[in-house]
């Protein structure tokens, strides 16, 4: 007898609810290879009914006229919520896309300072006095919500990248309908629970789950949605920005990246070498922000690429909420498949695989879907596994002569998002960090981010910024108010 997989319900209105055709999608552990859960395939009534909550909710007064200081009292006790379950929602996110307990505990338990901070935002929010130039006027301005939000969110870090859409969203007064990948839904449903529990109106906070196709168009084209934050791969950022603008919305869009990480001769080498690992195998690859080409200086290339091999070839894969595993599966079968398509580009292309190159081999690995770290030397900046986002553990080494050179190479890419810099002078790094066409640019370090800190993209890699004050920028709009304290009103006809 097969056995029942334990199923998720979305949160609309304040209620656990299925889906309205009441079909349901099977959600696959990428360790063992098998559905474990599922979570209701919705479909546009779903979408309707979720929208129409979220706009009764923006409109009524539990939210309308909570004050802005009480609002962020609210985001306060979720944090202490999602500290209190941080270990069960971690779990639940390594079961959906199969990266490494200790990563993603590691960011259930920094979570709620988003919610702190932007709690601390929310009464902080203000308009100002305008001295204008006319006399016998007061001219002021409010900073307003926007009204209901559409977060769409990926697979690969579920609860982190809701979070940066969600606490600004609702420190700003917004009400939000969530919609997860079809592919890693089930840690969000459990989060959105935690909302009632702190005690958020109905309808503030709601899920929407299933594919794209079937429900992405109808929640980011209805006319109750004032604004999409998306986050995920280029492609479908475009499709949702020219839906979204045929309907005059507001859009965030926080896409994909082809990061470089770039060597100086002057760098320490152990300590480039270990950011370099941490730039693309951890999360085996699959973050936005992975340092995917490595620019390595021509005079020091073969020592660093020996010790960078031997120390890639020391991670264990194995089940990732093994504490001493260092490299989990990919999350999906279909990222299986395309990463290894393009590990066989690479060799195509005349790439040299110094390293890794397949599936790996092992019992303990079972029916994961599994790629081994993979390191290709000799590659030219203009071939396609240096040009296009892999989204897994495949590293790209690419020469550099000097500064200009690096920088060049670095910039001739359609993304720009991150940027890695190792070395120790100090005026080479402010001058990289100033002349790379990038959002985040880490020296020394890499995958480093924080609330009090914007994070975003150039080029492909995006539009706005989320974290850090800037954010709740892009969920207020600003109004602006005329009082005439004049006695009486002059010729109607002219402009004033």
């Amino acid at each position: 007898m097969t056995e029942r997989l334990e199923q998720f319900r979305n949160v609309v209105g304040g209620k656990r609810v299925e889906s309205a055709g009441g079909q349901w999608i099977d959600s696959h552990d990428p360790y063992a290879g098998s559905a474990w859960a599922q979570v209701p395939r919705c479909t546009p009534d779903d979408v309707e009914a979720a929208v129409t909550a979220a706009r009764n909710a923006f409109e009524s007064p539990e939210w309308r006229d909570i004050t802005p200081s009480a609002r962020g009292k609210l985001l306060w006790k979720v944090a202490d919520l999602i500290e209190r379950d941080a270990e069960r929602l971690a779990r639940l996110e390594v079961r959906d896309n199969g990266k490494l307990f200790a990563e993603m505990h590691g960011q259930l338990r920094y979570i709620p300072e988003w919610y702190r901070y932007f709690g601390g935002l929310a009464d902080k929010i203000e308009g100002s006095v305008i001295p204008t130039d006319k006399a016998q006027i007061f001219n002021y301005t409010l900073r307003e919500p926007l009204g209901v939000v559409a977060a769409i969110t990926p697979w690969n870090s579920p609860l982190l990248l809701l979070t940066w859409k969600l606490a600004a969203a609702l420190a700003a007064g917004n009400t939000v309908v969530i919609k997860p990948s079809e592919h890693a839904s089930v840690s969000t449903l459990a989060f959105a629970e935690l909302f009632e529990e702190a005690g958020f109106p109905p309808g503030v906070v709601n899920t929407v789950t299933g594919f794209g196709a079937e429900i992405g168009d109808a929640l980011v084209t209805h006319p109750k949605v004032a604004k999409v934050a998306f986050t995920g791969g280029d492609a479908t950022g475009a499709s949702v920005a020219a839906k979204a603008g045929e309907h005059i919305k507001h859009v965030s869009l926080e896409l994909g990246g082809k990061s470089a990480n770039i060597v100086f001769d002057d760098a320490p080498i152990d300590d480039a070498v270990r950011g370099a690992i941490a730039g693309i195998f951890a999360a085996s690859g699959q973050t936005c922000i992975a340092g995917s080409r490595l620019l390595v200086q021509r005079s020091i290339q073969d020592e660093f690429v020996e010790k960078l091999v031997a120390f890639a070839r020391s991670a264990k894969l194995g089940n990732p909420m093994d504490e001493d595993t260092n490299v989990g599966p990919v999350t999906t079968r279909q990222q299986l498949d395309t990463v290894l398509k393009y590990i066989d580009i690479g060799r195509s292309e005349g790439a040299t695989c110094a390293l890794g190159g397949g599936r790996p081999e092992g019992t303990e690995l079972g029916d994961g879907w599994f790629v081994e770290p993979t390191i290709f030397t000799g590659v030219d900046n203009d071939m396609r596994i240096a040009q296009e986002e892999i989204f897994g553990p495949v590293l790209s080494v690419i020469p550099f002569d000097d500064e200009a050179d690096a920088l060049k190479k670095a910039n001739q890419i359609a993304y720009g998002l991150a940027a890695g810099v190792w070395t120790q002078s100090m005026p080479r790094a402010i001058r990289m960090a100033a002349r790379l066409e990038a959002g985040t640019v880490w020296v020394n370090t890499y995958r480093a981010v924080s609330y009090t800190s914007p994070f975003g993209g150039y080029k492909r890699s995006g539009l706005g910024r989320e974290s850090g004050q800037k954010a709740i920028e892009e969920y207020l709009q600003t109004k602006s108010v005329w009082i005439s304290c004049a006695d009486g009103f002059s010729n109607p006809f002219v402009l004033r």
